[in-house]
């Protein structure tokens, strides 16, 4: 006999703000035929009502959502998500509620289904919740609130403030409240920034920002964990984990998060406050995961973030201040449409940022006595609080190769108006514009301009249809003799979007395309098979075959291309692997 097919793909905490609540709450993925049933979401709501009433938990107001027509190119598997709000200090019994209400509803819809959870009921659930109840680590969190501090838990520690201002406990040793150093604690002014692209650049340029004003930044992201500009931790730390270890460091009197789609969406916001966040920009990636299927899903992701400005502290103003700052993409119009729809993103305070500083929506914004970042005839200008500042020529910034960088430029007026924001000098905020992007070390793998046999050398992490498109531009901006293009993507990507990724290369016309297998990031499919997939799109989409050839990993595929080069052509080179890009560099240095 076959065995029967499983009834949900995956069952989550979210242990901050999230897609679905302001608050703490619980998600799975829903398999199967009756992932699309009314009739089975009914009862399975109806059941986590239940529970959660006889386990005494605030309203878990449940909801399912169904499994939504993507756009035509984008496969669909039949699934749903279902998610309820549940107490912070419950979430592992609530992941077993909902793993156990979904199995209850296909039970009662449908046929043939196996209940893991067969024989639970409100008592055994009562007594796993009590067991999970710690009335020490309960009492210490509503301490901390009552001094509008920030607490910061994992499965070992405890954290009370935040940075320079923190302290940390092990969760098996709490002390009592009066035994805390209350009056030493306090928090730190704390930048969010996500965005499709553009994330790392912007959360560096603030950090650099912040140093520069005397502070000691602490940053995590996509390449790492850096207090005071030295690195601490190596990896992708662009989540909550990254964001504790930052938190929980005496140093860090000043927060830079990196904040990417997939911490948000598999684990919630990291802080429940912040100073700033900024959104950068929206575009099309990760399609199919985690329910992520149109722009607007990935936008309403990553303005999860505002509900961190959206009530509590902002700008460091202490007790019982007003929300913080939601920075925008004012050229963004899916942003802008998603930032009106959601109400915490509408009743967030704003700050915008476009190409055009005399643009309709910042020419309104300024009106109405909201700040705004721009180009005005070729200069950066900020408005704050009605007056008007001059930040410098956009082509003076080096982050923007002399202004043929457009979407470096926008990142640079997020990066003002988020430092302002939080309350950085203007003149520092210039000064660091005119200089930040002069050595690589300042940005690597971001944009790095090198030399190699006459010809420009371009690195670029560049990992979607747009990133690709906005560096290809700045190649042909240069004017090359002929261009080499590095190409290859992770293996979680859905074939609809491998093929975009190849078709946006096409369309500029390289001279050679090095086509890359990314063995460790295969992600489930065959070696060969992202290369193949690429290689018949660019064919299809008018490359010639004489033009594209294959290397079994990155680096190869890199100096390959870098043999190829002659004077004055371009070479362009997204590098996925941090190790692969560090040895280039030392390479080409």
């Amino acid at each position: 006999m076959d065995p029967l097919p499983p009834l949900f793909e995956d069952s989550r905490r979210l242990l901050g703000a999230n897609l679905y609540f302001d608050r703490p709450a619980v998600v799975l993925t829903a398999l199967g035929p009756l992932a699309a049933d009314d009739a089975a979401h009914a009862r399975w709501a109806a059941a986590v009502v239940s529970m959660a009433a006889a386990l005494g938990w605030p309203a878990p107001q449940p909801q399912a959502q169904q499994p939504q027509v993507p756009s035509p190119e984008v496969q669909l598997a039949a699934s749903a998500i279902l998610a309820f709000a549940a107490p912070d200090d419950q979430l592992f019994t609530a992941t077993e509620v909902n793993e156990w209400a979904w199995e209850l509803a296909c039970s009662e819809v449908g046929a043939g289904f196996s209940m893991q959870h067969r024989g639970v009921n409100a008592a055994a659930l009562a007594a796993r919740a009590g067991d999970e109840l710690s009335r020490p680590l309960a009492r210490l969190k509503a301490a901390a609130a009552r001094h509008w501090l920030p607490c910061f838990e994992d499965d070992d520690t405890l954290s009370i403030g935040a940075g320079s201002g923190s302290i940390s406990y092990p969760r098996a040793a709490l002390p009592l409240a009066m035994d805390v150093p209350w009056s030493r604690l306090h928090d730190v002014p704390t930048v969010l920034v996500t965005g499709s692209n553009g994330k790392t650049t912007t959360a560096r340029l603030i950090a650099a920002i912040a140093r520069a004003a005397g502070k000691t930044s602490g940053l995590c992201g996509t390449e790492g964990i850096f207090v005071g500009g030295a690195r601490v931790g190596s990896g992708d730390y662009a989540g909550p984990a990254g964001a504790r270890v930052v938190l929980r460091d005496p140093a860090v009197d000043f927060a830079v998060l990196e904040t990417a789609r997939g911490g948000l969406l598999r684990r919630g916001l990291a802080v429940q406050r912040a100073d700033v966040a900024v959104v950068t920009n929206i575009s099309a990636d990760h399609f199919g995961e985690y329910g992520m299927h149109h722009l607007d899903d990935i936008a309403r992701a990553k303005l999860i973030v505002a509900h961190a400005v959206a009530g509590g502290r902002g700008g460091g103003a202490g007790e019982g201040a007003g929300g913080g700052v939601l920075v925008l993409n004012a050229g963004d119009p899916t942003l802008m449409r998603a930032t009106a729809l959601w109400p915490h993103a509408a009743r967030a305070r704003q700050a915008l940022f476009a190409l055009d500083f005399d643009a309709a929506p910042l020419r309104e914004h300024r009106a109405a006595g909201g700040a705004t970042c721009g180009l005005r005839a070729g200069a950066m200008w900020l408005s704050l609080a009605g007056q008007d500042h001059a930040l410098g020529a956009a082509a003076a910034m080096p982050l923007t190769f002399g202004g043929a960088a457009a979407f470096n430029v926008e990142n640079c007026a997020a990066a003002a108006l988020a430092a302002a924001s939080a309350g950085m000098p203007v003149e520092i905020i210039r000064s660091a514009l005119l200089n930040f992007g002069r050595a690589p070390s300042d940005n690597p793998g971001r944009l790095e301009r090198w030399s190699h046999r006459g010809a420009t050398v371009l690195v670029d992490y560049a990992h979607n249809p747009d990133g690709l498109a906005q560096l290809l531009r700045v190649a042909r901006s240069l004017q090359p003799a002929r261009i080499g293009l590095l190409l290859g993507q992770a293996g979680n990507r859905s074939d609809a979007a491998i093929t975009d990724l190849a078709r946006t290369a096409a369309g500029f016309a390289p001279d050679r395309v090095v086509i890359k297998e990314l063995p460790q990031m295969l992600r489930g499919r065959a070696v060969g098979e992202v290369p193949a997939l690429i290689e018949r799109a660019l064919h299809a989409a008018g490359l010639a075959a004489s033009k594209t050839v294959h290397e079994a990993d990155e680096q190869s595929a890199a100096l390959r291309l870098l043999d190829w080069a002659e004077a004055g052509d371009v070479i362009v080179l997204p590098v996925h692997t941090a190790a692969v890009r560090e040895r280039l560099a030392a390479w080409l240095a």
